[in-house]
């Protein structure tokens, strides 16, 4: 059980698994003010930088749940590194059918709403693990203009315009599940540029030092096209954000 190896070549050393850098990350948590000994759920919580870094910073606790055995390994070590390692666990496994054993502060999913077939699941799936009053944060993209044509919308990796929602109907979504939109923090062109870009360096190194490896090929193509309908499609059209929601 894990995610496919492609992935985890492409994001070998990042730390956040999404396009929030690590000073948006930091603003998101001090937005929210959780209190001391608050516990998270993070769903496909990836190299746990989220849980890692609240812990340090405002003393909480987590429970990561993630697919990859090496971005938990990943998460494990960071955990050690800033001395948080008794303040969170980490649990290999599918996080589509996790339930917390006890009611959370905080039931995340931050940028992996495939947990739940799209945001409605996604919102349904955390609220099974809330306390009452608790913070839900869900991690989505949207549109942040309409793509022309469907090559525009493929481009920008998705087979469907319908598959993301430009950001006031996203917002509108939240409210329709019942939900108030109580904080956001939105990825900016700089910080996607760092997340993907960063991929492509990761791809290379990886194709160089691997040169015999079945999946050679396929890296190799997807470095060869991925810069240029990046700076073309993505970049141009796709928003991405975290957003803090608590039920009515």
């Amino acid at each position: 059980m894990d995610i496919p190896r492609s992935f985890t070549i492409r994001e070998s050393t990042h730390r956040i698994h999404n396009p929030l850098d690590d000073a948006k990350l930091a603003v998101l948590g001090r937005a929210l003010r959780p209190d001391p000994g608050w516990h998270v759920l993070d769903l496909a919580c990836g190299s746990g930088e989220l849980l890692c870094t609240w812990a340090r910073d405002h003393g909480t606790t987590g429970t990561g749940v993630d697919l990859s055995a090496t971005f938990l390994a990943s998460a494990r070590a960071r955990a050690a590194e800033l001395g948080v390692a008794d303040r969170v666990e980490f649990v290999h496994g599918d996080a589509s059918g996790h339930v917390a054993d006890e009611p959370v502060d905080v039931a995340a999913c931050v940028g992996a709403t495939w947990i739940g077939d799209g945001v409605p699941g996604t919102v349904e799936l955390l609220r099974r693990s809330l306390r009452p009053g608790g913070l839900l944060l869900i991690g989505h993209p949207f549109w942040r203009q309409h793509p022309p044509d469907q090559a525009a919308v493929e481009g920008s990796g998705v087979p469907d315009r319908d598959d993301y929602l430009p950001l006031p109907e996203l917002l509108a979504q939240f409210g329709e599940l019942g939900c108030d939109v109580v904080e956001m923090v939105l990825a900016d062109q700089d910080s996607w540029d760092r997340y993907v870009a960063a991929q492509w360096l990761n791809t290379r190194r990886w194709l160089d030092e691997n040169p015999d490896d079945e999946l050679v090929p396929v890296m190799r193509a997807e470095l060869t096209s991925a810069p240029v309908r990046y700076a073309r499609y993505e970049r141009e059209y796709v928003g991405w954000g975290v957003f803090a929601l608590m039920d009515r």
